[in-house]
């Protein structure tokens, strides 16, 4: 936000240099990003003299051309030759001299040069008012007054003081300082001094014969609408003072009354629209929102599709205006204008916000509605504006002032303690100081104790609703600078829970990615099309698009739209993982969990001279997984098939009806929903039943065995529904003290074996830790296992 020095100065009387003010504003919460010299007009006229024409003649070597000799004020007069039809001798003129460079009001600036045109020596250039950036006439040069003094330097005759120009990085929050009045107000709390408000006492309404009907029917929308009717305007350029005042914070001239609404914007922090009043169709202003699909053309000549959410300024037949955003091509100012309502209103800034956001339209009037405005300034700027636009415009008021205001906006009651101050910002600030403060931020104080203060907050400080943000406040003006660091720190010790999340989370990501796994951070919005159940997903209200309008409930697709992005890339071996969040609305309530999500694709090694590249496959995920569990010391658990359709095959485990982790070959209708054209493996570990588990994970020291494992292999004949868990829990159960491991290490399916049966080859690790296992004591373990298996599965010795 760009804030001028000289027109701060209009609200406050100082003496402080614009470097003072600048720390001072940084300091008080008002960041200076930027300090800059600027000119109302490019360049500042600077090296452009009056002169005097002393001799003017024809030129001899051209019909259109005259020689002319200027006196400027030195010892010698210059000769110039110049083209424009009107130049005479005895006029007073604008010349600019060698040297110096020439700003025109369109184009790139150039130097002035000593040259000779057409035979004749040319020592400057008598300037026409677009040349040197004073307007748009190229009619001829810029003709004085008499009473110009030959010699004086056009900046110091045109009066340009120069000025400085503060960008300010305004807070979302800040939106009682989007203006100059704003900055004001807290520069003179700060420097204890008083604003100047401009008077409207001279507002007059002249008659009521051109008065147009307004009729609020969102009010919700529209709290406050205020307006009134100005006739006979004349619409031109604007002066030259209101021109310079918005082209040194970088606003555009338009005419004088566009220029005025904008002027009085940036002055006081109220948004104005004028429309033309004899556009307004039935003599009837109508504040409501239109049926969804309406079309709309706004005043970039653009057409758009309305939202029923959208309020709009309409007539008795068709919308005008987007309320608090943009104008409408056929409502607005033109030269021909000569009647005018000036609108002021107080919009809800939600409504201004999801409008704005939904057409990508930014101006300045929906920067301040959208962070809320001051309702109680409609009226006060309405005829700040009027009166503008009679002394640059002429017109008189025929209207009464109509002002829809149903349900006044409340001060923010807060009752602020002294002890709560001083525990807050850490220092003991006298009362009367803080008292002081608050009274010079515009707060009111309507009762006074020794234990503290009850106020009224002003409607305009619109982020200032409790104690601690009136804390905030009286900091800011006292100086964070002005709280000392104490010789003291107290604190308290703190237990922190066990498992420490963020370590645990590090120590797996280290695990990662030293094996060559890259983590990702992916969006959680995403589209509708991913959710797998749509009535359980969080919808946004005001989607950014249709590609980001549900928070995701898996981590799958995010996974897979990394991986078509490096496919894409030809990039196509890659191994990713990630930390994040899924979101559901589960029984009416939101509900967040916390994921482990796991992406591979593509080669496990790249292609060598002496061996082709393998291909990433479900075993090599299954030992990422397995990793990661034995690295947390996550054991007994169940495994089963996985059932999630997101899975063309694949693995669970699970401690009892709880699912630990999925994972396995993605399914081809996941693969093509995420444009992926290669087989991609996935696992989601369940991460906050992870941090449930290792809660009571203990770590110990348990000293290497002296004796002796022993490995026993089986070969079993069995029906094909029998698994591998079974087989596992059996020998468990068989055998506990003295069986490690069980795995399997062959599977046989074929026609040698009988119909429905599978062949299973498996291992078998025994040890004693107090002493070396006996062969009896491993052929009696054995005949249990053979025993217990053809027991309860029908299992066969081959």
């Amino acid at each position: 936000m760009k804030i001028s020095y000289n027109w701060l100065k209009q609200f406050i009387d100082t003496a402080q240099t614009p470097d003072e003010i600048s720390a001072i504003l940084t300091a008080i919460g008002l960041e200076v990003e930027s300090l800059e010299k600027v000119q109302a007009i490019p360049g500042g006229l600077e090296g452009l003299v009056i002169g005097y024409v002393k001799e003017c003649a024809q030129h001899p070597n051209a019909d259109r051309l005259k020689v002319t000799k200027i006196d400027v004020g030195g010892p010698d007069l210059l000769d110039i030759v110049c083209g424009a039809p009107n130049v005479a001798a005895g006029q007073k003129v604008v010349v600019a001299t060698v040297g110096c460079d020439v700003h025109p009001t369109h184009g790139e600036p150039f130097k002035i040069n000593k040259s000779k045109i057409r035979g004749e020596v040319s020592e400057g250039m008598i300037c026409a008012e677009d040349e040197i950036g004073l307007g748009e006439s190229h009619a001829g040069i810029m003709i004085l007054p008499d009473d110009a003094v030959v010699g004086t330097l056009a900046k110091d005759y045109f009066n340009l003081p120069d000025d400085f120009v503060f960008e300010i990085g305004l807070t979302p929050n800040r939106a009682d300082a989007a203006s100059h009045l704003g900055v004001a107000r807290d520069l003179a709390a700060f420097l204890k001094s008083e604003i100047k408000k401009p008077s409207v006492e001279n507002f007059k309404i002249a008659n009521t014969s051109n008065a147009i009907e307004v009729e609020v029917v969102d009010e919700d929308a529209a709290p406050r609408y205020s307006g009134v009717t100005i006739s006979g305007i004349t619409v031109q350029d604007s002066p030259q003072w209101l021109k310079e005042k918005l082209a040194v914070i970088g606003l555009r001239p338009i005419n004088n009354i566009v220029d005025v609404t904008n002027y009085v914007l940036h002055d006081l922090g109220q948004p104005l629209h004028a429309f033309d009043a004899d556009e307004i169709v039935g003599k009837k202003v109508i504040v409501k929102k239109c049926a969804d699909g309406t079309k709309f053309k706004t005043l970039d000549d653009a057409e758009r599709t309305l939202s029923a959410d959208d309020l709009m300024i309409c007539n008795t037949q068709e919308s005008m205006c987007i309320a608090g955003v943009f104008g409408g091509i056929k409502s607005g100012v033109k030269e021909s204008t000569k009647n005018i309502f000036l609108e002021s209103a107080y919009f809800n800034p939600v409504s201004v916000r999801k409008t704005s956001k939904r057409f990508g339209l930014k101006t300045d009037a929906s920067f301040r509605f959208e962070r809320g405005t001051d309702p109680e300034i409609t009226v006060y700027a309405l005829k700040r504006a009027a009166l503008l636009i009679q002394e640059v415009a002429g017109g008189e008021i025929t209207s009464e002032i109509f002002d829809h205001y149903p349900n006044p906006v409340a001060a923010f009651d807060v009752e602020l303690t002294f002890v709560h101050v001083q525990k807050l910002i850490g220092k003991a600030i006298p009362a009367e100081e803080i008292t002081s403060i608050i009274k010079a931020l515009g707060i009111e104080v309507v009762t006074e104790t020794q234990e503290g203060l009850a106020l009224k907050v002003p409607t305009y400080k619109v982020d200032v609703t409790r104690p601690v943000d009136v804390i905030e406040e009286v900091l800011r003006i006292y100086g964070y600078d002005n709280i000392e660091i104490p010789q003291k720190v107290n604190a308290s010790l703190n237990v922190s829970p066990k498992p420490d999340k963020e370590a645990l989370q590090h120590t797996i990501a280290d695990l990662l990615t030293a094996n060559g796994y890259f983590e990702i951070l992916s969006n959680s919005l995403t589209k509708s099309a991913y959710s797998s159940v749509l009535e359980e997903a969080v919808k946004i209200l005001n989607p950014l698009s249709s590609d980001l309008d549900v928070m995701r409930q898996s981590m799958l697709y995010s996974g897979l739209e990394a991986v078509a992005y490096n496919q894409n890339r030809r990039n196509s071996d890659v191994k990713l993982y990630e930390f994040g969040k899924t979101y559901h609305l589960s029984n009416g309530k939101y509900e967040e969990r916390n994921h482990l999500a796991i992406s591979i694709s593509g080669k496990a090694e790249t292609e060598q001279w002496n061996q082709a590249g393998k291909n990433l496959s479900f075993y090599h995920l299954k030992a990422v997984v397995d990793g990661i569990l034995k690295k947390l010391n996550i054991t007994n658990l169940q495994s089963d098939e996985v059932t999630n359709p997101e899975f063309a095959y694949g693995v669970q485990y699970r401690r009892g009806a709880k699912v630990l982790v999925e994972f396995g070959a993605v399914a081809q209708k996941s693969l093509k929903a995420a444009d992926v054209n290669k087989e991609v493996f996935y696992a989601d570990l369940n991460w906050d039943m992870i941090l449930m588990l290792v809660k009571n994970n203990k770590i110990s020291y348990k000293e290497v065995s002296k004796f002796p494992a022993v490995r026993r292999d089986l070969s079993l004949l069995l029906d094909q529904n029998v698994k591998f868990e079974d087989l596992k829990r059996i020998a468990i159960k068989t055998e506990k003290s003295l069986l490690k491991e069980v795995n399997v290490f062959d599977v046989y399916k074929g026609d040698k074996l009988p119909e429905n049966k599978k062949s299973y080859a498996l291992s078998f690790i025994l040890q004693d830790e107090e002493k070396t296992l006996t062969d009896q004591q491993i052929d009696g373990i054995m005949k249990k296992l053979i025993a217990n298996f053809g027991k309860e599965v029908g299992a066969e010795i081959r």
